[in-house]
C-alpha cells in the first residue's frame, strides 16, 4: 500500500547513503510472481512519483558523486533475476542468457 517513494525513503535511502560512504549495499526483492517486485524496483518514468527504487538510487548516487570533493568513486551495479533456479543478468547485453 506504500508508494515507491516511501519505500525508497524508509529502506533504500539509508542503504544508498552507506554506499556513498564506501560500504557495499544490496536490495533483495523476493516474492511470488506478480507481486510487484519489478514495478517496485523499476517503476515507470512518468509520472516521476512512480519511479522505482533503482532509478531513485542511481539519481541519489550520482547527485552524491557530483557534490563530493576530493574523492574518487568506483560504481558497480548488478541486477540479477533468479527464476526457476536460473540466474540472468538483467543489465547484460543478452538478458535471456543464463549465468553459470
Amino acid at each position: 500500500e506504500h508508494s515507491t517513494e516511501h519505500i525508497y525513503n524508509e529502506i533504500a535511502y539509508p542503504l544508498v547513503e552507506g554506499v556513498t560512504e564506501g560500504y557495499n549495499g544490496t536490495i533483495f526483492a523476493y516474492g511470488q510472481t506478480g507481486s510487484g517486485k519489478s514495478f517496485t524496483m523499476q517503476g515507470v518514468a512518468d509520472p516521476s512519483s512512480q519511479k522505482g527504487i533503482i532509478p531513485r538510487a542511481f539519481e541519489h548516487i550520482f547527485e552524491s558523486i557530483q557534490c563530493a570533493e576530493n574523492a574518487k568513486f568506483l560504481l558497480r551495479a548488478s541486477y540479477l533475476e533468479i527464476y526457476n533456479e536460473d540466474v540472468r543478468d538483467l543489465l547484460g547485453a543478452d538478458t535471456k542468457q543464463k549465468l553459470e
